[in-house]
């Protein structure tokens, strides 16, 4: 026979920003109990499916299914679909199910997912007052430059000031905000989107995840969210049976960070010379004293999941406390900054005016 004609067929796609990741950690828990209760993948995978609210996931579960049903493996039938399950999930489906202990792997990701969202959810809960303050803000300086300055203009024309530096600049900004807003928005917006991609490029980002775990306020939180994740997803792969070399892999890769993958490399040589994780850890700055001590002894009394999770669960506490205090030191200083903000525009906008009175006296 001769091959005529071939197409090939693409996985059933969902747009995958509308699958939230509790929603993942709820199906894997959900799939861990039924397939623990002794009912087959696909049945499982079924029953998951018709019960699931979202039509954008019940689409990707069906695709999973008809992919098990024809024989597939289990990471062979997600894997078509990694931007909603990550390269965790599938490496603990592919131990789970080569392990037999399928069910743990599947309530062991579950759980971590949890933790993920919860953390995402911290993080953006500690920025949510910077946020409003930075909103509020600029509201508060373009209604001063669109309603306060063009007034205090008119009247200092009408009395014939001279106009100091500071004000002359406060009148440039405010005729550039009224009459020239339909040219500044769209720069703006292009501005914002080509730092998006300056950012996006491999070397640029590289530099930023870097330079980000190094900053005064913010560099303590980053690092240790990020050890908490990689120690965390090390653990658990180890946990269900996945070999240190690729647990190691998969935890840096999953990290997010460039720098962490770099750090995995050379933990990954250093085990393959022989040394034990811990005195590899050590070596790296990154890792907490108390990280390293925990993974010693957990390597010496051959418990290491465990006692990476309670690395991870003690640096996640280390982790609220770094929140809590950022937030206690953010607030008053950004208070402080928006009103030094917009009392330096108010100084300006009164400034020919104190002059214009001592010059009267």
């Amino acid at each position: 026979y001769r091959l005529v004609h071939a197409r090939r067929q693409r996985a059933a796609t969902a747009p995958h920003h509308r699958i939230r990741q509790r929603d993942v950690a709820a199906f894997a828990y959900k799939f861990a109990g039924m397939y623990a209760a002794g009912l087959p993948i696909a049945s499982c995978l079924e029953t998951l499916e018709q019960q699931t609210d979202s039509r954008a996931f019940r689409a990707v579960l069906a695709d999973v299914r008809r992919r098990v049903e024809a024989g597939a493996g289990l990471r062979a039938a997600f894997e078509p679909h990694r931007k909603i399950f990550s390269d965790f999930f599938l490496g603990m489906l592919e131990a789970g199910e080569s392990s037999g202990r399928l069910a743990q792997a599947l309530e062991a990701s579950a759980h971590y997912l949890e933790k993920q969202v919860d953390l995402r959810q911290k993080t953006r809960a500690a920025f949510v007052y910077p946020l409003v303050v930075g909103v509020v803000c600029s509201l508060v300086v373009t209604g001063l430059l669109l309603f306060v300055v063009p007034v205090f203009t008119q009247i200092y024309k009408k009395m014939h000031v001279q106009l100091p530096g500071p004000t002359r600049l406060l009148v440039l900004l405010s005729v550039a905000l009224r009459y020239w807003w339909w040219l500044l928005a769209p720069a703006l917006v292009g501005l914002g989107l080509g730092l998006r991609r300056l950012f996006e490029t491999p070397g640029v980002r590289a530099c930023w995840e870097r330079l980000r775990l190094r900053l005064p306020l913010l560099g303590p939180l980053c690092r240790d969210i990020l050890v908490a994740q990689f120690i965390r997803t090390f653990g658990m792969l180890v946990s269900v049976g996945v070999p240190i070399m690729e647990a190691i892999e998969t935890a840096g890769r999953v990290a997010g960070n460039r720098e962490m993958a770099r750090i995995a490399a050379a933990l990954q040589q250093a085990v393959r010379t022989g040394r034990p994780i811990a005195e590899s850890l050590r070596a790296h700055s990154l890792f907490p004293p108390m990280v390293v001590q925990l993974v010693a002894s957990g390597e010496g009394a051959g418990i290491l999941p465990e006692m990476l999770a309670k690395a991870a669960d003690l640096v996640d506490k280390e982790t609220d406390r770094l929140t809590a205090s950022l937030l206690v030191k953010l607030e008053p200083a950004l208070t402080v900054l928006m009103g030094l903000i917009i009392g330096l525009i108010l100084m300006g906008v009164y400034l020919p005016m104190f002059d214009y009175m001592a010059h009267l006296k």
